[in-house]
């Protein structure tokens, strides 16, 4: 596992060894500088323990990353963890897979991005994530949905994303999917974990993976997610969205054409 990666070849993701995790917040400073985002002062003071207890686990239009606090139990007492939330970026997204605009696409690399230009504003991408991920820009006139883009250019440029950079501890670890499964088993066997890298067959698999030593239920992840891909749940019913569009558009068509035929004048 290097600073830098290579983008040509295999699949990339990252590694969350939450024990390691103190909390630090550095990962989600550096988000905001990197990508330009707005700062919320109101929602910034909130605390990582009153974060973890929001319905969006602290994720807003400007907040692509949020440090959580729980209190989870390890041998019968309560201990401290400090979990990392952003878009885990699914091998087969299903909000790629819902939208129809194209807006949202599955880079070779890694990274699901979101391209605001081609955006329709349905929110079906929403609806499908099965993380609740994603979020609105409810205040702004022309609105786009905002989530983590895995710092594509950089990755694009042989660099590791912004977050994983600035990790003091080692909690975050990029490199190649295929290895970091290996590097997770690695620290499960020898650190005693919990037997499970959470995202390794969540949701057909996911480019963030996490490993823990206490379980991930206690930490509001959705262990009860499907491992099957989400696309294969939505792909076959998404696909007829444009043709029922233009096939209602007709309809309306054809009623305000036949209601407004009867009202010429007469002669």
């Amino acid at each position: 596992m290097s600073s830098a990666v290579n983008t040509q070849s295999k699949t990339f993701g990252v590694l969350v060894d939450i024990p390691k995790c103190i909390g630090c917040e550095s990962c989600s400073v550096a988000c905001k500088l990197y990508n330009d985002l707005k700062w919320d002062p109101k929602r910034k003071a909130k605390t990582a323990r009153e974060r973890a207890q929001e319905p969006n686990k602290g994720l807003w239009a400007d907040d692509w990353t949020s440090i959580n606090l729980y209190e989870p139990e390890k041998n019968g007492q309560k201990v401290l963890r400090f979990v990392k939330t952003q878009c885990f970026h699914c091998l087969e997204p299903a909000c790629a897979s819902a939208c129809f605009s194209k807006a949202f696409q599955k880079l070779p690399q890694g990274p699901v991005i979101y391209d605001q230009s081609l955006c329709v504003g349905c929110r079906y991408c929403m609806l499908a994530c099965p993380f609740d991920i994603l979020k609105y820009e409810w205040e702004k006139a022309i609105p786009g949905v905002r989530k983590c883009q895995m710092c594509a250019q950089r990755g694009a440029n042989f660099q590791i994303p912004a977050c994983v950079s600035v990790c003091p501890t080692g909690a975050l670890t990029c490199g190649e999917r295929d290895e970091l499964l290996a590097e997770a088993r690695k620290r499960i066997k020898e650190n005693g974990y919990i037997d499970h890298i959470f995202g390794e067959k969540e949701a057909g698999g996911t480019s963030w993976l996490y490993i823990s030593d206490v379980p991930f239920d206690q930490m509001r992840f959705r262990t009860d997610v499907t491992t099957r891909p989400m696309p294969s749940y939505s792909e076959g019913y998404m696909k007829l969205t444009p043709l029922v569009g233009i096939s209602w558009a007709a309809v309306l068509t054809g009623l305000y054409v036949y209601n407004n035929k009867w009202k010429e004048p007469l002669d």
